[in-house]
């Protein structure tokens, strides 16, 4: 899982009657959590949210009085209550529910794992997922975040990223290296990238995780916009690498294009 960017309220525009700095702060504590940061110091708190010690902690008590967070042997962590945040989000997409919909299909139709994934700052987060029952089933859900570098979901979404957008996105250069073929540094990851906003389709081989290979492709909107990215994740234990595109890629381009036909896309 990717490391938390930690989040600062610096240079943000306050002093205008438009922005509550209070809100941006608590919401700064919130985003202080995530993976490998579950549970932390009042000290780790706000110094990841960029926040004093004072400012960390009323804000942390403010969210266990909500509910949203609790205390253990003197170090907090956010409760499951968080989750209605994220969840009112979900289920306020039209592309949530068509989604769902769509990966149990196409999950019944092959056998496999397929998502659909948006795009938020430097990860990928699951807004739909459905894989078999097994004993080796990953265990990744809805709301789950993954490294957009590192995955063929996040080739595809950055593709849809207009330049500044995009080289915004490469200047924090270089990424994680979660194997030793993900793509980390700026000029190989933006042909990656270009790729696949030339053919349609990104794959990316062991990037992740050894022995996985993921297959993704775009869900435009009525703007013709990439809002989403449909993703196989394949077991190469169980499929040749070369027999992945001409297998999984026109069933994957159909239910891709399913969804966005019905967010209004219509191509020319």
């Amino acid at each position: 899982m990717p490391e938390n960017m930690p989040f600062s309220t610096s240079g943000l525009p306050k002093g205008s009657d438009q922005f509550v700095e209070a809100f941006a702060r608590g919401l700064s504590v919130i985003r202080a959590f995530g993976p490998r940061h579950q549970s932390l110091t009042l000290s780790e708190v706000a110094q990841r949210s960029g926040l004093t010690a004072a400012g960390a902690r009323r804000l942390l008590h403010t969210l266990i009085t909500l509910g949203y967070a609790q205390m253990e042997q003197r170090k907090f962590c956010l409760t499951p209550a968080i989750l209605e945040l994220g969840y009112a989000y979900l289920t306020s997409l039209p592309l949530s529910e068509l989604a769902r919909a769509a990966v149990d299909d196409y999950m019944e139709k092959t056998g496999e794992i397929c998502t659909v994934s948006v795009l938020d700052r430097h990860d990928i987060v699951y807004i739909a997922r459905a894989e078999m029952p097994s004993p080796l089933s990953r265990r990744l859900g809805v709301g789950e975040r993954l490294p957009a570098h590192a995955t063929s979901s996040g080739q595809i979404l950055l593709s849809g990223l207009d330049a500044d957008g995009l080289e915004a996105y490469l200047s924090h250069a270089p990424f994680e290296r979660l194997t030793q073929n993900t793509i980390i540094e700026t000029t190989p990851l933006k042909k990656a990238i270009m790729q696949a906003r030339q053919k349609g389709f990104a794959i990316a081989s062991q990037q992740l995780e050894l022995g996985i290979c993921g297959l993704a492709v775009p869900i435009r909107d009525d703007r013709n916009k990439i809002v989403a990215a449909l993703t196989t994740s394949l077991n190469l234990a169980r499929h040749q690498e070369d027999t992945i595109l001409p297998t999984f890629l026109p069933i994957m381009q159909k239910t891709a294009d399913y969804i966005s036909r019905r967010l209004g896309n219509r191509p020319a």
